[in-house]
C-alpha cells in the first residue's frame, strides 16, 4: 500500500507564517503537520499561522479532528491560526460536520 505523503512547506513572513500543504491530512499524515505548528507556537510565535489549504487533496476525520485542536492551540499561544484557499469539497465537509465555525476560514480575494 502507498504510504499518502503530505508536502508541507512553511514560509514566513515578518508578521505571519504561511504553511502550504499539498497532499492528504489524515491519520497517516497529522502528526508530521501537529508537529510543524506546534513548534511554531513554542517559538516568539507570530501573530498569524495560515495554513494554505490549496494543494490538499484529502483530509479525514482525524485531519478535520487535528486543524480544530491546532486552532484551540493557537488560541492559547495568542495566534491566530487560519485556514486559506479552503476547496468546495473541503468546506462541505466542514459545513457538513459543523466545524466550519470552530475554525477561521480566511477569503482570499
Amino acid at each position: 500500500m502507498e504510504r499518502p505523503e503530505l508536502s508541507i512547506t512553511v514560509q514566513r513572513a515578518p508578521d505571519e507564517v504561511v504553511i502550504a500543504l499539498a497532499g492528504e491530512i489524515d491519520v497517516l499524515t497529522v502528526t508530521e503537520l501537529s508537529t510543524i505548528v506546534n513548534e511554531l507556537l513554542v517559538e516568539p510565535p507570530s501573530s498569524r499561522i495560515v495554513l494554505d489549504m490549496s494543494g490538499v487533496t484529502f483530509c479525514d476525520s482525524q485531519g478535520l479532528g487535528t486543524l480544530v485542536v491546532l486552532s484551540r492551540k493557537a488560541q492559547h499561544a495568542q495566534t491566530v491560526l487560519a485556514l486559506a484557499n479552503v476547496g468546495d469539497f473541503l468546506m462541505r465537509v466542514l459545513d457538513i460536520t459543523g466545524l466550519r465555525s470552530a475554525l477561521m476560514i480566511s477569503s482570499t480575494a
